[in-house]
């Protein structure tokens, strides 16, 4: 039988984002089943998921992919990465998914989470995210930004996106004006022409897009990787109980995500249902929002690597980051959720 969430509403501690995380209503968790009798020791134990705007909520109801669990789960909302972060280093949740650059920013404070595992979309020619000048602009490349506005969420993947950008562009984070902006505040500066042009992901950027907006540099290779990345919390990560439990969270996420996946009308719903997006927007962008799950090899190691350095050499973080020592990978090297997709 179905196990209502819990609401959930708790302050990721003193740092220096400031986190805040909705309540979630009317979201289910099954327990019951073989699970129980395999692993009595999960039965009391609660994990908190940190969802951005994927539809991973209401994904891992509908897709039955805790249908047998013995453990609870419940959900956090975040509107971007570095509070999720936040929350994620101070044990207020227990796993979440971020963008490229967020665990980067994080490493560079000590706090106390890994990267757990890589979440690669389905199409790394389909962008999430995108750098977008408004209508009547008459920018044509990155260049013609000198001297200009640019809002981002800072230490976003985003924000990542505008550095790799300009640095492809020949320009440097001097030769423009970043306005760092949270996503709503960004909405805003953009549509009141207070910015030149906004690094932004789907499907806020759908929404400007709609309204007469252009993409003036795709978040695609080999400027933007497009892969993400799950973390754990360490409070979690280095309880073997609940490491062993959260193995098993993930890759269920990762089975949700692969019916989603397969199910691109339900993945669409969930996008509108869990984000509040029209569900037309949700339609336009669910492509982008298509992920597998797997394990951070090596290849992806260097290219966050690469990223750590280029933020570190242009001020973003105070000190350079190892990114090898961030990453704990949860799951195998030959994890494939959809071998386990209904």
């Amino acid at each position: 039988m179905p196990r209502i969430f819990k609401r959930l509403a708790v302050a990721a501690g003193a740092t220096a984002l400031a986190v805040a995380l909705a309540a979630c209503a009317n979201g289910e968790a099954n327990v019951g089943g073989a699970a129980d009798g395999d692993h009595p020791e999960w039965k009391d134990l609660t994990f908190t998921i940190g969802e951005q705007s994927d539809g991973i909520k209401t994904l891992a109801s509908t897709s039955g992919a805790f249908d047998d669990v013995s453990y609870s789960i419940k959900f956090a909302k975040f509107d971007y990465g570095p509070p999720l972060i936040a929350a994620a280093g101070t044990g207020d949740i227990d796993l979440g998914m971020v963008g490229s650059v967020p665990p980067i920013a994080g490493a560079a404070k000590d706090l106390g989470f890994k990267v757990i595992a890589l979440q690669l979309p389905e199409s790394p020619d389909k962008a999430l995210e995108n750098i977008i000048v408004p209508k009547g602009s008459t920018a044509k490349t990155i260049g013609d930004l000198r001297g200009k506005r640019i809002a981002v969420p800072q230490g976003s993947s985003a924000h990542g996106l505008l550095l790799n950008a300009l640095k492809a562009g020949g320009l440097t984070p001097q030769d423009v004006k970043i306005v760092y902006l949270d996503p709503k505040a960004g909405a805003a500066a953009f549509d009141s022409g207070k910015v030149d042009a906004w690094s932004i992901w789907n499907p806020q950027g759908e929404f400007a897009l709609q309204k007469g907006a252009r993409v003036l540099v795709p978040g695609v290779p080999p400027v933007d990787p497009g892969s993400q990345y799950y973390v754990g919390s360490s409070k979690s990560l280095d309880d073997k109980v609940r490491r062993a439990a959260l193995t098993d969270v993930l890759e269920r996420i990762g089975r949700a995500y692969a019916w989603g996946n397969s199910h691109p009308d339900q993945h669409a719903e969930a996008i509108s249902k869990d984000s509040g997006v029209p569900l037309d927007q949700a339609k336009a962008s669910e492509p982008v929002w298509r992920f597998t799950l797997g394990y951070v090899d090596d290849g992806h190691v260097a290219a966050g690597q690469e990223l750590a350095d280029n933020f570190f050499a242009a001020g973003e973080i105070a000190k350079e980051v190892d990114f090898a020592k961030v990453v704990d990978n949860l799951l195998a090297p030959d994890y494939d959720p959809s071998k386990e997709t209904n």
